[in-house]
């Protein structure tokens, strides 16, 4: 079952985002509180949302199997919102049961549902798992485009600079 994420997720989804880090070899990189992560989904203008995959097992015990994290993009060639995938986490253990392919149909099911034209995320070209995944649902991958980022000491000095 797949249903919008409740502040009682908060420390499930705080720790599944600490084991996509571990996975993604990034372990150290995680500076986010739960607090932080209830603020941004539950606060007063969320702008991040959240939705999770419920998993009933043999006997009967229901547990969040993963997660899918998103927001709200703004595309200027189409005049229209769609939605960026951030993290996208199914449980180790819990893979094979389709709750991650549910996660993604959630997310296109809002997009249809409110007129968004896309939906994106990144991942990592190491991670042929995902990609061959992902491709089996019909995603097309942005050849000719690539992230960028700025953050850190680099963000704080273009950021002091007056305009």
């Amino acid at each position: 079952m797949i249903r919008p994420a409740r502040p009682d997720d908060v420390p499930d989804i705080h720790r599944m985002i600490g084991e996509l880090a571990e996975y993604e070899k990034e372990p150290d990189a995680v500076v986010a509180t739960e607090e932080d992560l209830r603020t941004a989904l539950f606060g007063p203008e969320p702008a991040v949302f959240a939705h999770v995959a419920e998993h009933t097992g043999e006997d009967d015990v229901t547990v969040t199997a993963g997660f899918a994290l998103w927001f709200l993009t703004y595309s200027t060639w189409t005049g229209r919102h769609g939605i960026h995938l951030e993290d996208l986490y199914v449980r180790p253990e819990l893979r094979g049961h389709g709750h991650g392919g549910d996660l993604l149909r959630n997310l296109a099911r809002i997009c249809v549902e409110r007129g968004l034209t896309r939906l994106e995320w990144s991942v990592l070209d190491w991670n042929t798992p995902a990609i061959r995944f992902y491709e089996s649902l019909g995603s097309t991958p942005m050849d000719e485009w690539t992230v960028r980022r700025l953050d850190g000491d680099a963000l704080v000095s273009l950021g002091s600079v007056r305009a």
